[in-house]
């Protein structure tokens, strides 16, 4: 059995999350600038980040709006972006799945891209951890990261709010993409599902209420899986 208590567990994950919020930070303060300045309101800017907490989802949903889709098309946009949650919370649940309902839904809350990587790397380099102890570290990972999220999304649509509309910064939102999927083109199936999104993006741009993103989405990640399955069948 592990000696870890639920008190040290904790303080253990606090302390590998804090250093995330230098990505927090920057990050969320953008969103609430380019939010106001899109035309939500402060209040509305600052409960996107709040019941969302999620970078890449808030700003798809945001440039999905920017193009004036509908509601529908705007959620289903988020929930597209995020499906890698659902991968992330079936792995979690050898590991947690046994705490008490409570703190499952507010792990399923605070379950985004630090959380998961942080805790999960913990879970497998000591499994035996109690699962008391693994909530509780799970639980101080996203102590310093959710605050930091929330207050710099409530500085930015503030100073969003301030800004002349004259000097409007909604090209920022397609520039964040950029930044946001570079990085990741690190595979044949990356690069073969980015360039397909841009291509049928690009065809289909005339279809009402940001339809065209979507199925640029989907066909994205078709095109993904498609060279991935080939690869594996060449190796």
């Amino acid at each position: 059995m592990s000696s870890t208590t639920v008190k040290t567990a904790y303080w253990h994950g606090f302390r590998d999350g804090a250093p995330f919020i230098l990505m927090a930070f920057p990050f969320a303060l953008l969103f609430g600038v380019i939010g106001t300045e899109s035309g939500l309101a402060v209040s509305q800017t600052i409960a996107f980040s709040m019941l969302v907490i999620a970078g890449a989802a808030q700003f798809a949903a945001l440039q999905l709006m920017l193009e004036d889709a509908a509601i529908g098309f705007v959620v289903l946009g988020g929930v597209v972006v995020n499906l890698r949650m659902l991968m992330y919370s079936a792995s979690l649940v050898p590991y947690i799945g046994a705490a008490p309902f409570w703190q499952r839904a507010l792990i399923a809350y605070f379950n985004f891209d630090q959380t998961y990587v942080a805790s999960i790397s913990k879970y497998e380099a000591e499994p035996n951890l109690s699962v008391a102890a693994r909530t509780a570290y799970f639980f101080g990972v996203a102590s310093p990261i959710v605050p930091v999220w929330i207050g710099s999304t409530v500085v930015g649509a503030l100073v969003g709010s301030a800004i002349p509309e004259e000097y409007g910064l909604d090209f920022i939102v397609p520039i964040m993409f950029l930044a946001m999927v570079g990085p990741l083109l690190k595979t044949p199936a990356h690069i073969a599902a980015a360039v397909t999104s841009v291509v049928v993006a690009l065809l289909l741009v005339g279809l009402p209420s940001g339809t065209g993103l979507l199925v640029a989405a989907l066909c994205a990640m078709v095109a993904g899986v498609v060279v991935e399955t080939l690869q594996e069948r060449s190796a």
